[in-house]
């Protein structure tokens, strides 16, 4: 089961990704755009996702994802680092959250990191 150090380290892999103290806890930034964060004493992930997925992922999986109160108005979902399967499974979340606030000069210099093959779920 991946922990907080294991997203800090998959992000920080990322393309042009710093790391940044905002609200007391850990948030990461492509090209100075937020795509992840690290909440609830870092035992939780908030990534962006569509609204549409969002709501799909949290019935789906309502064990692994929620939509925290205050950002129900935003495209983020929590996913609880505890039930994600492993580093591959995370490691998808992040890059896809990643895409979504990448520029597209990022997306168009890594290409391998453009939409994944499958649906995740």
């Amino acid at each position: 089961m991946p922990d907080a150090e294991d997203v800090r380290r998959i992000a920080l892999s990322l393309p042009d990704t710093t790391e940044k103290i905002a609200w007391s806890m850990p948030t990461f930034r492509v090209a100075g755009k937020m795509f992840a964060t690290l909440p609830e004493d870092e035992t939780s992930l908030a990534v962006r996702c569509p609204k549409e997925e969002r709501d799909e992922l949290v019935l789906a999986e309502p064990g692994k994802f929620w939509i925290a109160d205050h950002e129900a108005q935003f495209a983020w979902v929590r996913a609880r680092l505890t039930a994600i399967e492993d580093e591959a499974e995370l490691r998808d979340i992040l890059a896809d959250s990643w895409r979504q606030a990448a520029p597209s000069r990022l997306l168009d210099a890594y290409p391998e990191l453009g939409l994944p093959d499958a649906p995740r779920g």
